[in-house]
């Protein structure tokens, strides 16, 4: 009796081993066993968190580890400083009402490469980016330029950032301003005030950025590229959304709304 239903689980185990496998390698093995459930689930396969967890355990799917970085925005400076009108609230009850904006640094064999984001609070779809061999206000106006053309926000929406001088400086404001936005910043020093957009980062540099050798600025931006609009965007589950990706987030308030 027992060696029947040994036999059984370990059938049922062989069954299910190639599906997890799948969805574990199609994340580029950053999903663990939660995530793993939550995507078989979208497949109509349900299974418990244990078992995935044990058979990705002896299977030795590992997720990739993670590592710190450090705050690239230089908040030392005199320009003037819009106030904080997040107040770490960081839920929207549409899309387009209150974005977020950061930059980081991508280390690559011909010199540093920066990133900046923009990032929907309501689906964490980053919905605008730049990339660049400098660290200056161009950036993050692209970054906002190229979400604004594709996004068109209503007067009145919200965008947060730290207190970096891009941020501050009389361009970047002139920007917000023309497209009938709000500015809001953090705290002096305060990485949690943007603390959704510094977990992107993290995310990024955790899945990605860390598991590669870029030789040129070129290919980390087409690898960066892939990962934003390919994976991030469109298929990785977001537990803040109830294990969603953004894009099916966003269009699931399509639906409702219409």
């Amino acid at each position: 009796m027992y060696r029947d239903i040994k036999n059984k689980r370990q059938r049922e185990d062989q069954a299910l081993l190639p599906a997890i496998k799948k969805a574990f390698h199609d994340s580029d093995k950053t999903y663990g066993a939660v995530r793993v459930v939550k995507e078989l689930q979208k497949q109509q396969q349900y299974v418990g968190k244990n078992r995935v967890w044990r058979l990705m355990r002896e299977n030795d799917l590992r997720v990739k580890t993670k590592r710190r970085f450090k705050v690239t925005t230089n908040s030392d400076h005199k320009r003037p400083v819009a106030p904080n009108l997040l107040q770490r609230n960081f839920s929207a009850p549409a899309p387009n009402q209150v974005w977020t904006g950061d930059i980081t640094y991508i280390e690559t064999a011909q010199g540093w490469l920066y990133l900046a984001v923009v990032l929907d609070l309501f689906s964490r779809r980053i919905v605008g980016w730049s990339m660049s061999d400098r660290m200056t206000d161009d950036l993050v106006v692209t970054a906002f330029a190229n979400a604004a053309v594709k996004r068109r926000p209503g007067a009145g929406f919200i965008f947060h950032s730290d207190r970096g001088s891009q941020y501050c400086s009389k361009r970047f404001g002139a920007t917000i301003s023309k497209a009938g936005g709000m500015q809001s910043m953090s705290g002096t020093g305060c990485c949690y005030d943007n603390a959704v957009t510094e977990t992107f980062f993290s995310t990024l540099k955790r899945e990605l950025v860390y598991h590669c050798s870029f030789k040129t600025r070129q290919e980390a931006q087409s690898r960066i590229f892939c990962y934003i609009e390919g994976f991030y965007n469109r298929k990785r589950l977001h537990s803040a959304i109830g294990y969603c990706s953004p894009e099916e987030f966003e269009q699931q308030e399509l639906k409702m709304a219409a």
